[in-house]
Parts: structure tokens; C-alpha cells; sequence
């Protein structure tokens, strides 16, 4: 079975589609296409004209919202409860105050050395109201919302099970490195290279797996880091404490039943630090942690290597 796949970029990172049958490769483009436009004039952080930009503005007062934005805050809430709280949507506010208030893009162009960083409690995802009847999204006031990764890795689930659908072949769609797979995938399964950095050549180090179905995902602290007044910050913020996360991983990688469950899990494993191997093996999930030396933990069948 002979494949083909277009990369890209997107949503301030890279996007690739890949599909079993070159035929479906523009059906299959197309619909990643518009999946992405869908969801980031839902959810950017960044666009005064998104769903998420309005809701966050009218802090304190209910907002009527479209089904995807209210998929995407829905999502973001569950990966909250299922996390305990390690990832959670409500950190919007702390990664503004900690420079990260504009594009990424924006933000290598910015001399970060003046910028002054300040934190604040997280108001937790329990504060957020969501009224599916009646499409409604409300948050307290001084609230701000970011769906970051929980939005991205929707956005590949949703985006690989419809192209699947449309051309009833198998398809993967990869955002950033989150990957979701659907449809029959190729004899053996997807091969997919895990390493540090998802814009990493194919024929670079780290190991190879094979992905049938479900997710996988990648979260580290290593690619989105930026400079400040008070050091070098990155995005992966621990709601303890409001922070960026201190972490012994430099990349966590997890395959689960979807790209959402998968990207949450390997989150709350950076965030979790040293316990985070005992959490994943509780939770049954085939895991990679590779730490800051050079060290790495294979968990719940992942690949020893």
C-alpha cells in the first residue's frame, strides 16, 4: 500500500496529512484545511474575532457559542477532570502575564529581556459554566480561557476521522506532532519517529513506532520557550502553582484511544514531574519519558529501545 502526505504550516505550528491512497490526498487536504480554519476562528487566543477572544471579554456574563467552540470548551473541561486539574483551561491570564500574549511567531521577533513577568492563582476549571442547551459559555470575571493543546489535538481528531470518512481510506493528520489516526491504516501501521522537535527531519535520531488507531502525542518544554525579564519561560504551566512547570522531562509521549486523551496525558506528566511515571502506568498508557539527561522510560508496552 503505497502512501502520500502534504506538510505545512498552521495554527503557529506544522501540519502534515497523510493518507493510504494518494487519490484522497486533496479531499483529504481540503477537509484538514477547513477543520483548521474551523478551529482556529473558534478558539485563537490571538484573533480579536474568535469565539474564545468574545467569551474572555465578557468575563462574568454568558456567551451563546457555536457547536464547535462549545466541542472544544466541553473537551478541555473533560481532560481537566480526567487530569485532576494538571491540565486546565483556565491558565489563560497566567500565560499572558508571563509574556505569552502574542503569536509565537511575534514572540521571537520581541526583545523579551524588558518584558516584566508577573503570576496569579489559577481560578480553576470549576469555575467555568457551560449550558449545552442552550450553547452557552460563561466564565467569572477576570477569568481568561486558553484551550491551547486540548483545541489542537480536536482539531487532528476531527479532522482524520472526517477525511477518513470522505474517502474511505486511511488517514493521519498531525498538528505540531499530536497525531490522530483513522480509517485502515497501512500494513503494519503508521510509522511515526518520536523526537524532541516536531519539525525534526524523518531520518533524524529517535526511535520509530507504529500507530494503528487512536493518538499520539508529544509535550515538552524544550520548543516553546521565550525570553523574559525573569529568565527563559515556556508554555506548559503547572495550575498549582501558576507557573511554568519544573520538570525532570524534556518530552513526554503517550499513545492513547484519541489525540485529546493522548496530548492530556503526556501534559500531566510533564507537569507532574518525577511522579508522573507511577501516574501513566496507573493509567494504562503506553508512554515515553525522556528526561534532561539523556535518560529514558519506557512504560505499558512502549518500545524499549
Amino acid at each position: 500500500m503505497s502512501l502520500a502526505s502534504a506538510g505545512f504550516s498552521a495554527l503557529g505550528t506544522s501540519a502534515v496529512v497523510a493518507v493510504a491512497d494518494p487519490a484522497a490526498l486533496p479531499q483529504a487536504r481540503a477537509i484538514l484545511d477547513a477543520e483548521l480554519s474551523a478551529i482556529d476562528l473558534a478558539c485563537s487566543r490571538f484573533r480579536p474575532d474568535s469565539e474564545l477572544s468574545a467569551v474572555n471579554a465578557a468575563a462574568g456574563r454568558e456567551v451563546e457559542v457555536g457547536a464547535l467552540f462549545l466541542e472544544a470548551v466541553s473537551a478541555a473541561l473533560r481532560v481537566a477532570q480526567l487530569t485532576e486539574g494538571l491540565v486546565d483551561p483556565t491558565v489563560g491570564a497566567n500565560l499572558r502575564l508571563a509574556g505569552y500574549d502574542r503569536t509565537f511567531r511575534e514572540l521571537h521577533l520581541r526583545d523579551g529581556r524588558h518584558v516584566q513577568v508577573h503570576f496569579t492563582k489559577v481560578p480553576g476549571w470549576r469555575t467555568v459554566r457551560v449550558d449545552p442547551a442552550h450553547s452557552t459559555v460563561r466564565i467569572p470575571s477576570g477569568v481568561e480561557l486558553d484551550l491551547g493543546a486540548s483545541a489542537k489535538a480536536l482539531a487532528a481528531d476531527r479532522a482524520s476521522s472526517a477525511a477518513a470518512n470522505a474517502t474511505g481510506c486511511g488517514v493521519l493528520v498531525s498538528l505540531g506532532g499530536d497525531i490522530a489516526v483513522a480509517g485502515r491504516p497501512p500494513q503494519g501501521g503508521w510509522p511515526i519517529r518520536v523526537a524532541d522537535y516536531h519539525m525534526a527531519p524523518l531520518d533524524g535520531p529517535g526511535p520509530v513506532v507504529a500507530v494503528s488507531g487512536g493518538g499520539l502525542a508529544t509535550s515538552g518544554t524544550r520548543v516553546r520557550r521565550w525570553t523574559t525579564s525573569a529568565g527563559e519561560l515556556h508554555h506548559i504551566l503547572d495550575p498549582r502553582t501558576g507557573r511554568p512547570a519544573v520538570s525532570p522531562w524534556k518530552t513526554v509521549t503517550v499513545a492513547a484511544a484519541s489525540c485529546v486523551l493522548a496530548n492530556a496525558a503526556s501534559t500531566a506528566a510533564v507537569v507532574l514531574g518525577e511522579v508522573a511515571v507511577a501516574r501513566l502506568r496507573g493509567w494504562g498508557l503506553p508512554a515515553r519519558l525522556a528526561s534532561e539527561d539523556g535518560a529514558v522510560a519506557a512504560i505499558n508496552g512502549w518500545p524499549t529501545e
